[in-house]
């Protein structure tokens, strides 16, 4: 867990009382099952430009072109 969010979760449950935190809670993962949602319903839809670009990625890590993420720099 990051530091942020874990900063995040501890004011979360130290000023708002249970239902507010639950609705938070649920709005959380809301948020997350609505993006896997739309990312499955892009791949299904597109599954042989998915697979291309799969293919194009691990060719490119493969090869050394790549780097690793660093959140910081989005």
């Amino acid at each position: 867990m990051t530091e942020l969010l874990r900063k995040a979760f501890e004011r979360v449950s130290a000023e708002l009382p249970d239902d507010e935190q639950d609705e938070i809670a649920r709005r959380l993962i809301a948020a997350i099952e609505d993006d896997e949602r739309r990312w499955d319903a892009v791949f299904a839809l597109l599954p042989d430009q998915a697979r291309r670009l799969a293919d194009q990625a691990l060719d490119d890590f493969r090869a050394g072109r790549t780097e690793p993420l660093d959140p910081d720099k989005l």
